[in-house]
């Protein structure tokens, strides 16, 4: 990579630092260290920001999920959850809160490696092997090239994910698309996840689209997937 990238490892275990520190190094990335909520909180809003945030749930002081909120307030910096508990309910509020993935301990670095390699992919845009079009309904124009999402041409805070979802399901417009392809085409075949992650994906998206007299929706297909609809004109 011609410019090194910067990991913000934000965990309470030594071990957990040592190790992806080892593996960031061999990967040619930069990264620096939090060992508490408020330390991840601080590191994260402070120049120079970091490229990506590997965040622990169980983190003293502060939690991650407090972390994450807090941090969504301010910055679309992408995030990656750790947690050991792997539970569902875990899993989906981190989600909810704006984390781009989730990775259960225990892990392996080399996964964690892969997975950060994703989702700066994604992050950058260089996931598309072509040039994604302007799509435009109405008040809402989607530009997927800039990853900007505007209103009535007040841009809406998304992360790139979110962007990705929300350009394919407006690329054609009355397709329905099942939870298994909108995996396959946003998350990549990298992507560990299951189709419970698009259900919170779609709810996050359709909150931050709810505006008054909106000319469109996403639609729920019950049993199969997602569908986006929009007046014509």
């Amino acid at each position: 990579m011609a410019v090194s990238q910067t990991i913000l490892i934000c965990d309470d275990d030594p071990i957990v630092h040592q190790s992806l520190s080892l593996y960031l190094d061999a990967e040619g990335f930069q990264h620096r260290s939090a060992h508490t909520g408020p330390q991840a909180l601080t590191a994260a809003t402070s120049a120079p920001e970091p490229d990506l945030i590997l965040l622990d749930i169980m983190m003293p002081e502060m939690s991650g999920m407090d972390v994450c909120r807090a941090l969504r307030k301010v910055s679309q910096i992408p995030v990656i959850m750790l947690t050991a508990r792997g539970e569902e309910f875990d899993r989906v509020i981190g989600l909810e809160l704006g984390a781009d993935d989730y990775i259960v301990k225990p892990f392996s670095p080399r996964e964690v490696i892969s997975r950060i390699k994703a989702v700066l992919r994604r992050a950058i845009g260089t996931t598309k092997e072509e040039s994604g079009r302007a799509l435009k309904y109405g008040a809402l124009d989607i530009d997927p090239d800039s990853y900007t999402v505007r209103v009535n041409n007040a841009v809406v805070a998304m992360t790139p994910r979110e962007v990705e979802l929300l350009a394919l399901l407006a690329s054609h417009p009355g397709r329905v698309y099942p939870r298994e392809t909108i995996l396959s085409q946003v998350w990549g075949y990298d992507y560990y996840g299951d189709s419970r992650t698009v259900d919170t994906h779609i709810k996050r998206l359709r909150q931050k689209l709810s505006f008054p007299g909106a000319a469109w929706q996403i639609t729920t297909v019950y049993g199969v997937g997602y569908k986006f609809e929009a007046d014509a004109g």
